[in-house]
């Protein structure tokens, strides 16, 4: 892994000339920049670092004009070197440019006076003195202040062991989601387009397929160099160039990013945390419109808070950032905002939740504001938990949890695991790897239920329902995979008893009032008074002053009993009696190959009418196959 280091600082402070000292590298490369004597563009040069590996260095503009560049270059650095140089002091862009990274989570740096050979002993003395009371509550303060001159190159051995030791205490970049934020595109001819950034994550190679968001163009790596040396492969922590396929310099902006197809996605609403600088003049209104640095890429947003009409200077809240056009970020991305007049540098945070299925901020409770305000500092499980919980009720992908976690793949998956075995989140699609938090599966769980009781309540005299039934009580829009994966936690866990093909509560019984009781047993007993030639259904319900709509849920629960059987519609027998003539068709069948409706007639006094019917029931039941007009026993009609 290698690292970058970034310059800040006012303008005409000498951070190019310094880094030209240090390396032997120009990093102004326009002709406006050296005719003008001013850094406009983001330059880049690198050192060699003992071991092999090289040290990136972005050499940012000092003029105020040019701090969104600022901003592109400092997003991607892992420590500052601020330069002051000792005939000025601090000025305002040094003031902006602290703030920036502070805002932009740079923890660590090192500081170079320069120009030491334009002043005296005294005054090297006092500016010394001025810079360390400057950096007193910043994260510079008590970092180590080099005397340096790129003129006579005094103190500059000094100042390389520095940074040699500063790159050594840099963290492992944790994500291995390849991601490349553009600072720079333009073509090279024989070669077509090249673009060039810091690599804040993840590793590609020739020939990868990547695409460019926002606009989702798709191309493939040509070739991928890092300062100025072709390489095979393209690592965290480096400046790297990559030569695109297929892709015009105009189908390119600053700020857009190169990632793998499908690992990151574009949103239009964030949800992130927000720090209003003490040095603002004022507060930022709720609504109120605002530039946005984020990565490499200024965008205009509107934000809304979640418990306050403004953001005074010094405070942090929860925000939620509605953007202008779509913007492709992870969480624990840090942003700038920037008023629009004047324009400055007034707050920054970080990105707690960059995708749009976002949960809208009146859907969000205090206590859950409080969480997502706690994320940076939480710990794996605890991030990935309220993640999954504010995706919402059909959870998400594993390729979103790697967007909403900063969390390498191999990781996550570890954690989702323990996780599942703790019972606090569950992955209901192994195909898609959809995870699903156990909040969200709770609730679905008590619909299901809540179904259940209702069609109980509703249908007393059913045993169950059908799967189809309750798959539909959870609610419009579940996925089936989802819906199914409940279902069999709610029959594993004894929730739901299945009986056949229907499904029912424990505790379910059919209950039948005294009048429904009666009525059960008339019905009953008339069948069992006609065995083979059942009762009308029109002279049966007219004898016993019933109509067919009260009599349909007692057939339908004698059925599901197993007392009767349903033949035909107003046709039904006793069970018994279907077993003696299902045994009697068999034998018959065994001892001459096939039966008529006459025989049918013959071996069981039925009518043919009836018997006709109960024949295609055998049919359907499997017991006979028809022939002609003739049945065979199924498996024998050869």
């Amino acid at each position: 892994m290698s690292v970058i280091m970034g310059t800040a600082g006012h303008i005409d402070h000498g951070k190019t000339s310094l880094i030209r000292a240090l390396t032997g590298i120009d990093c102004d490369r326009l002709g406006e920049e050296k005719r003008r004597g001013i850094t406009i563009e983001l330059g880049f040069a690198y050192a060699d670092l003992p071991g092999g590996e090289r040290m990136g260095i972005v050499d940012m503009p000092g003029h105020e004009r040019f701090v969104r560049t600022m901003v592109a270059g400092a997003s991607g650095i892992d420590f500052v070197l601020l330069v002051i140089s000792a005939d000025e002091g601090v000025m305002p862009q040094t003031r902006e440019h602290l703030e920036i990274c502070t805002l932009l989570g740079v923890k660590h740096g090192i500081v170079a006076l320069t120009k030491i050979d334009m002043v005296d002993a005294d005054m090297l003395e006092l500016a010394t003195e001025d810079v360390r009371e400057f950096l007193k509550g910043t994260f510079l303060e008590g970092a180590p202040i080099f005397p340096v001159s790129s003129v006579t190159g005094e103190g500059l051995d000094a100042l390389r062991a520095a940074m040699v030791e500063e790159s050594r205490r840099q963290p492992k970049r944790r994500s291995d989601l390849f991601r490349l934020p553009v600072d720079r595109v333009f073509s090279l001819k024989g070669h077509g387009t090249v673009v060039t950034g810091t690599l804040v994550s993840g590793s590609a190679q020739c020939g990868d397929e990547v695409e460019l968001l926002p606009s989702g163009r798709r191309s493939h790596i040509r070739s991928i160099q890092s300062h100025g040396q072709a390489q095979d492969v393209a690592e965290a922590g480096h400046r790297i160039s990559l030569n695109l396929h297929g892709l015009a310099v105009e189908d390119i902006n600053r700020g857009d990013v190169v990632t793998h197809v499908g690992t990151m996605k574009n949103s239009k609403r964030w949800i992130v945390e927000l720090t209003c600088l003490k040095s603002s003049p004022r507060g930022l209104r709720h609504r109120g419109e605002v530039h946005f640095h984020h990565s490499a890429r200024e965008l205009a947003a509107r934000l809304y808070f979640y418990d306050r009409d403004r953001l005074e200077p010094g405070d942090t809240a929860l925000a939620e950032v509605h953007f202008s056009e779509p913007v492709a970020g992870i969480f624990g991305d840090r942003c700038i905002v920037r008023t629009f007049s004047p324009l400055r540098t007034v707050a920054g945070g970080s990105i707690l939740y960059p995708l749009d299925s976002a949960p809208r901020r009146s859907h969000i409770d205090t206590a859950m504001q409080e969480r997502l305000m706690a994320l940076p500092d939480a710990d794996d499980q605890t991030r990935i938990g309220v993640q999954l919980e504010l995706a919402g009720r059909f959870g998400a992908t594993l390729a979103d949890l790697s967007i909403l976690t900063d969390l390498g793949r191999k990781s996550l998956e570890k954690q989702l695991q323990a996780m599942s075995g703790k019972g606090i989140a569950f992955c209901w699609d192994k195909d898609a790897r959809c995870w699903i938090s156990s909040v969200w599966l709770e609730r679905l769980l008590d619909r299901a239920i809540a179904a259940t009781e209702a069609f109980h309540k509703k249908n007393p005299l059913e045993h169950g329902m059908a799967k189809g039934v309750i798959l539909a009580g959870m609610g419009a829009g579940v996925p089936p995979k989802l819906a199914h994966f409940a279902l069999e936690r709610l029959i594993r866990s004894g929730r739901l008893v299945v009986e056949e093909e229907l499904l029912r509560l424990p505790q379910h019984q059919v209950s039948l009032a005294d009048d429904q009781q009666a009525l059960k047993e008339a019905l009953l007993k008339a069948h069992q008074a006609s065995p083979l030639m059942p009762p009308n259904h029109t002279e049966l319900f007219a004898e016993l002053g019933i109509t067919a709509r009260q009599a349909q849920p007692i057939f339908k629960l004698l059925v599901t009993e197993g007392s009767l059987i349903k033949i035909k519609e107003d046709l039904y027998y006793l069970s018994s009696v279907m077993e003696e003539l299902r045994e009697k068709v068999k034998k018959h069948l065994l001892e001459h190959g096939e039966i008529t409706p006459g025989d049918f007639r013959d071996i069981s006094g039925i009518s043919r009418k009836n018997g006709i019917a109960l024949l295609e029931h055998f049919d359907k039941e499997q017991l006979t196959m028809r022939v002609g007009d003739k049945r065979v026993l199924r498996g024998r009609s050869a």
